[in-house]
């Protein structure tokens, strides 16, 4: 099993790491050591032929899965479609959702859930460019 670890941590941010995403295993929630307040984002691994164990719905939050390596298929209540490494699938509430590994390779992937229509402004609507000495 992975364990997150805290590599940097200030009063703006936090860093964390679940490692190697190669070697990376089972499920693993961040929300906790990022202290994050506006979404949880969980990594996950699916070994050949193996499923997510139950299926589930949400009341209040849409999930947003991003399928890092491998391939296999998406169940949404009665639909189902194949998903493979670059692929985004955006869940609604009040629906069932599964996924399956039908790849050699395991899949890995990355589910961020947050409040359905909680989005306000986003990209160059909530962004400003601001002035600082550049330290990269």
């Amino acid at each position: 099993m992975n364990e997150v670890k805290t590599l940097n941590k200030g009063e703006k941010f936090a860093h964390v790491s679940v490692g190697n995403l190669k070697g990376f295993e089972g499920k693993q929630f961040v929300k906790e050591a990022t202290e994050a307040s506006s979404c949880e984002i969980s990594f996950g691994t699916l070994p050949k032929g193996e499923a997510v164990p139950f299926f589930h719905s949400h009341k209040e939050n849409e999930e947003n899965y991003i399928i890092l390596s491998g391939a296999g298929k998406f169940q949404v209540n009665d639909t189902v479609f194949d998903i493979a490494e670059g692929s985004v699938v955006r869940v609604s509430t009040h629906c069932d959702r599964n996924l399956k590994c039908t790849s050699e390779q395991p899949m890995t992937y990355i589910c961020i859930q947050a409040k359905q229509g909680s989005l306000g402004g986003y990209t160059a609507t909530d962004a400003e460019i601001t002035q600082r000495e550049n330290r990269l």
